[in-house]
């Protein structure tokens, strides 16, 4: 992350996001966004959502108004062809079920570059896109960069792949987008859970409004 170039960086990001992510959102997906106003254009931002499919950090990124840097399961980053564009639309590697301090220095360092890091609060992908079992990673990242939160729900992505299928189904999506949320205080580990459970309920909340 450190090695990236911003302005390349920047232009190939909003030309994958113009021509092939955002068509594929709105016409594809039918895709509906609520609370778009509540995204700062500007300042340090963490970005924590649910999770569901692989398809949800670009389709998340496409309904922001600023760029977006993501944490991805390092086996995505095997994969040919989805590995460049994941890169390319600001993903990074991070290690499935571990600390990762690599990961949490690539989010510090995409804040610093004015990038919003985008985090899945459950760290994996649930079958019903509701969250059950949070991480700290987020809280610890939004302490350490003293970085507000916005809480973000993806509705109807988990169904966009039917098991043993590789080709994407044409379902509604829905993201909704909450209010800002202060960064804790310090990053003791209660404020960090306390700060943590609050994300959820509130992501989760939003996932029950439905489409």
């Amino acid at each position: 992350m450190a090695n990236r170039e911003p302005v390349e960086s920047l232009i190939l990001y909003y030309l994958f996001k113009h021509s092939v992510v955002n068509p594929l959102f709105r016409v594809y997906f039918r895709g509906k966004v609520y609370g778009a106003e509540s995204i700062p254009q500007q300042g340090k931002l963490i970005i924590v959502s649910n999770h569901a499919s692989d398809f949800d950090p670009p389709l998340l990124s496409s309904c922001m108004r600023r760029p977006v840097a993501f944490m991805a399961k390092e086996e995505l980053f095997d994969v040919p062809v989805l590995k460049d564009a994941i890169r390319l639309y600001g993903a990074y590697p991070v290690k499935r079920g571990s600390a990762d301090r690599s990961a949490i220095r690539a989010a510090l360092a995409a804040l610093e570059q004015g990038w919003a890091a985008g985090l899945f609060l459950e760290g994996t992908r649930t079958p019903d896109g509701r969250i059950h079992s949070p991480k700290l990673g987020a809280a610890m990242i939004a302490a350490k960069a003293n970085a507000p939160l916005l809480p973000v729900c993806l509705w109807g992505t988990q169904a966009i792949v039917r098991k043993g299928s590789t080709m994407p189904r044409p379902v509604p999506v829905t993201v909704r987008i909450g209010e800002l949320i202060d960064p804790p205080r310090s990053t003791q580990r209660g404020e960090l859970e306390a700060l943590t459970r609050k994300c959820t309920d509130v992501i989760n909340t939003m996932h029950d409004l439905g489409r």
